[in-house]
């Protein structure tokens, strides 16, 4: 049993995953130090949404961009 419903398409998944991956490499590419890590931790916790298909603060804004059930 899931403890969430996902709230975000398949299509909004892939982007998210490929943009929040993107951003950690070029922290770590383009920043040094604690600004690095702390946008490369933003940049994989956006990854992480896309991988797992739901989005906390969409669910809070009533935003449910899933796909057709």
């Amino acid at each position: 049993m899931a403890f969430y419903r996902k709230n975000i398409g398949s299509r909004q998944q892939m982007m998210r995953l490929a943009l929040g991956v993107a951003v950690a490499i070029a922290a770590f590419v383009y920043l040094s130090g604690f600004a690095a890590w702390l946008v490369a931790a933003s940049g994989l916790g956006f990854a992480l949404t896309g991988l797992v298909g739901y989005c906390p603060m969409c669910a809070v804004a009533g935003i449910d961009t899933g796909d057709a059930r």
